[in-house]
């Protein structure tokens, strides 16, 4: 009997989440143990799903079908390629490391009846099951659903459990949910228009919402409607993507959420919620609008490109730890966009594995400044100064994270950065040579960063830090070690990935 791992991945973070709330109020610690074993247990099921993949074989696997509203065209419908495996292993892997990281996070036990630690664990499981269900899903309707709701249990983690005083975490998480809510909007619009599409289109019986027979049809000659009707569709399928990745200039919410949430909840958010904007892109905006992604690709590629520098000019000019490491964020999804929209192997291939890599390099420089302003109270960059003294084992595993930020050779996001700009120069070499003046300008943040902070004399203050404690040590090695496997070993990565882009390509290139 095969086991349907595919419901397992989501429905079991979900399942533990509603069990978890039902816990007494005085079994905090157990709380924060079930939320352990829970996330193991989908680490288990992803690794179940990596091991029984096959490559070589179907573009879907593990599909599973059944019945959920037949009269409007959607099923139950769920599937899993290469480049949603890596991300579902990505996924699987952080977010046990992140509550070990968030392990005291809401340590408050007056705070909602008791129950604040319940609420934080089952926020973070929440999360993780929509965004396993999102990256699974071969139902357009079935993605949107999770895809927008999603946003609730984060709206929470950033409000509810923010760093940050109340009025300001509780401004940015308003400001998170709004952004995010208005680009959904948009989407249900083209959600909506893509099945009345379906519906009035002789290809299809009837309006369906199945990702899978509307490829199809793409492939075999097009959608019968109007193409001006076909770029708006694409046009609210690409602005909620874009505000989820984000896209300059859609980006401003992201610093703002990023400094005002606790270091595992923004990194929650960066280093998973967030690609399910730039996967969106890959698997829905390419594969349904192959013709509105070749005539929209140049603005997309320019967008991309000035959120590359951008995103590196502002992370230079700021005084804010956790601020200047949440713009190398919009600096790196530049990247990931921009190998998207170049249509080449090596772009597409590179931004898929930027996905996976960004998720380990942020999780670990932005978790280890958390450990650090954690100790020193303060996120500000003047107040520090010669850490490396006092905590050698941090500053130098902030230092190896910080060094994979700006794509060192031998740390996993050199390769896929490579590949993007190999993959860029193919088509448009003017947007590669200005995308790598990124290069020196991480190279500057990183390094003055590392030089203000960990060196030079011991400032007031900071005599205090202790370094790594043994619990922030479990969640930073095996960081520190994926970073180094990847960088020398991303083979195993890119076999699982490169037959889900050549088979977009296929798509696109019928387009062309």
């Amino acid at each position: 009997m095969n086991l349907p791992l595919l419901t397992l991945l989501w429905a079991v973070p979900m399942l533990g989440a509603v069990a978890i709330i039902a816990l007494p109020p005085s079994a905090r610690d157990a709380v924060r143990w079930a939320g352990l074993a829970v996330t193991g247990a989908v680490l288990v099921i992803a690794g179940a799903l990596a091991a029984g993949f096959d490559p070589a074989g179907a573009q879907f696997q593990f599909v599973e079908d059944h019945p959920w509203i037949p009269s409007f065209g959607t099923g139950y419908l769920l599937g899993v390629d290469g480049i949603a495996l890596t991300l579902v292993l990505l996924t699987a892997a952080l977010t046990p490391l992140l509550l070990i990281a968030g392990w005291n996070d809401a340590p408050d036990p007056r705070e909602l009846n008791g129950r604040a630690t319940h609420a934080y664990v089952a926020l973070f499981l929440a999360v993780q099951s929509m965004v396993m269900i999102s990256l699974v899903a071969l139902d357009i309707l079935l993605f949107y659903v999770f895809f927008e709701a999603m946003l609730i249990p984060m709206y929470f983690l950033i409000g509810g459990f923010g760093a940050g005083p109340r009025g300001e975490r509780g401004r940015a998480a308003v400001k998170f949910l709004l952004y995010n809510l208005f680009g959904g909007l948009i989407m249900l619009a083209a959600v909506i228009g893509l099945y009345v599409v379906t519906a009035n289109d002789p290809a299809f019986d009837a309006g369906t919402f199945d990702l899978r027979a509307i490829v199809a049809v793409v492939a075999s000659g097009g959608l019968a409607v109007n193409p001006m009707l076909l770029h708006l569709l694409f046009g609210g399928f690409l602005f909620a993507f874009a505000v989820k990745a984000p896209l300059w200039p859609l980006h401003s919410w992201l610093p703002d959420a990023a400094v005002t949430s606790t270091p595992a909840t923004a990194v929650l958010m960066m280093a998973i919620v967030d690609k399910v904007g730039t996967f969106g892109m890959l698997r829905y905006c390419l594969q349904v609008f192959p013709e509105s992604s070749m005539l929209l690709r140049p603005l997309v590629i320019t967008l991309a490109v000035i959120g590359i520098v951008y995103g590196a000019v502002l992370a230079i000019g700021q005084t804010d730890m956790m601020r200047l490491i949440a713009y190398t964020s919009i600096s790196h999804f530049g990247f990931i966009i921009l190998g998207i929209f170049v249509m080449t192997p090596q772009g597409q291939s590179g931004a898929a594995l930027y996905m996976v890599n960004h998720g380990l390099s942020t999780a670990a420089l932005f978790l280890i400044a958390g450990f650090l302003v954690s100790r020193r109270g303060s996120r500000m960059i003047a107040d520090y100064g010669g850490v490396q003294k006092i905590a050698p084992v941090l500053a130098g595993a902030f230092l190896v994270a910080g060094m994979a930020t700006l794509s060192l050779p031998g740390l996993a996001p050199f390769i896929s950065e490579f590949l993007v700009l190999i993959g860029t120069f193919v088509n448009y070499p003017g947007a590669a040579v200005v995308a790598s003046t990124a290069l020196v300008l991480s190279a500057v943040y990183i390094l003055w960063l590392y030089q203000r902070v960990m060196t030079g004399p011991t400032r007031p203050g900071v005599e205090a830090i202790g370094d790594l404690r043994s619990r922030e040590l479990v969640v930073v090695a095996p960081l520190i070690a994926a970073l180094l496997v990847l960088g020398f070993f991303p083979r195993p990565a890119l076999e699982m990935i490169n037959p889900a882009v050549n088979h977009t390509l296929s798509i696109v290139g019928e387009a062309r």
